[in-house]
């Protein structure tokens, strides 16, 4: 990606790129929640935060910053990732002289992103990296990070499916804004027909 295409203030840009050196530093290994997830968040806040008008460098502070802490969640150190993420995120701001109300609102971004628990979100960017970690769900790439889980917690084919129908097959129905409501019908759309046929194959019919 191009940032300069999204953002043209220098100041910022190196803002970012420092966020984004510290952000990847609490990621230890690749995974379902590993870096390139929060690489493809952030490229997806950035595409439906320029369609949808919203602050861009909140937005792309929250996307780098957005799951800092779901390692330490992984490993039991911590409840909720979104809350100990909006305020790792928070300090970490601070710390650089960064705005008291934009570091805020990174914060609260960050707290309401989490699809399966509050808080709702409120402003526009907090929905749109809610809108663009779904959307990360959906699709091939969903599709991909199912299987990837499916591994690492020694789940079966059936189990996956599963999952795909309790969860990733509802999240279309959760989108904040046009944008994304339209990349998701797309996404919901191919990983409907990945389930469909791979439920010929199981049955031995394809």
């Amino acid at each position: 990606m191009n940032l300069k295409e999204f953002i043209a203030d220098e100041e910022t840009l190196r803002l970012i790129e420092r966020t984004r050196e510290y952000a990847r530093k609490f990621f230890e290994r690749e995974g379902t929640h590993g870096f390139s997830h929060v690489e493809r968040v952030f490229n997806l806040c950035m595409h439906i935060g320029k369609k949808e008008g919203a602050d861009l460098e909140v937005l792309a502070l929250a996307a780098l910053l957005h799951d800092v802490a779901r390692p330490l969640e992984d490993a039991g150190k911590v409840e909720d990732h979104a809350i100990e993420g909006a305020r790792i995120a928070e300090d970490y701001l601070r710390s650089l002289g960064y705005p008291e109300e934009k570091a805020r609102a990174v914060a609260r971004a960050i707290e309401s992103h989490r699809f399966s628990r509050g808080p709702e979100p409120e402003t526009l960017e907090a929905k749109i990296l809610s809108d663009a970690d779904k959307l990360d769900a959906i699709g091939a790439i969903g599709i991909a990070r199912v299987f990837m889980y499916s591994g690492e917690h020694g789940r079966d084919i059936e189990a996956s499916l599963r999952h795909f129908e309790e969860k990733i097959l509802k999240l279309r129905d959760t989108m904040y804004t046009e944008t994304a409501r339209s990349m998701a019908e797309e996404r919901h759309a191919f990983t409907l027909r990945f389930i469909e046929r791979i439920r010929l194959e199981i049955e031995g019919k394809a």
